[in-house]
């Protein structure tokens, strides 16, 4: 399989599993969040994750990045997971998808 066809393939399943991942507080995954800034899979298979949380003293500050790591670990032909986080620009209303703002009753 073509390098970049079976990268694509693995970007997808980690998008996917991103969307199996919800905020304990509200009741949205976090790539609908808008939580999740960037997704790469390099040509060694290993998973580069940029992520923010809704504030930088989020009380799942700790699990949650760790949760995603793990999960995202799982995917069958990923071979390491390099997830960062930033709080930069912070996270904010605007990037909840449509889907999300429907969800939370903002639209």
């Amino acid at each position: 399989m073509d390098l970049k066809i079976k990268q694509n393939i693995l970007a997808d399943a980690i998008q996917e599993t991103l969307k199996t991942i919800y905020d304990p507080e509200i009741p949205v995954n976090l790539w609908e969040l808008g939580l999740i800034y960037e997704v790469r899979v390099d040509d060694d298979f290993n998973a580069y994750i940029l992520m923010t949380l809704t504030t930088p003293n989020c009380p799942v500050a700790e699990s949650l990045p760790a949760e995603v790591k793990e999960k995202v670990q799982g995917i069958q032909g990923i071979n390491e997971v390099n997830l960062e986080l930033t709080f930069e620009p912070p996270w904010d209303s605007e990037m909840l998808s449509e889907e999300a703002k429907l969800e939370l009753g903002i639209l």
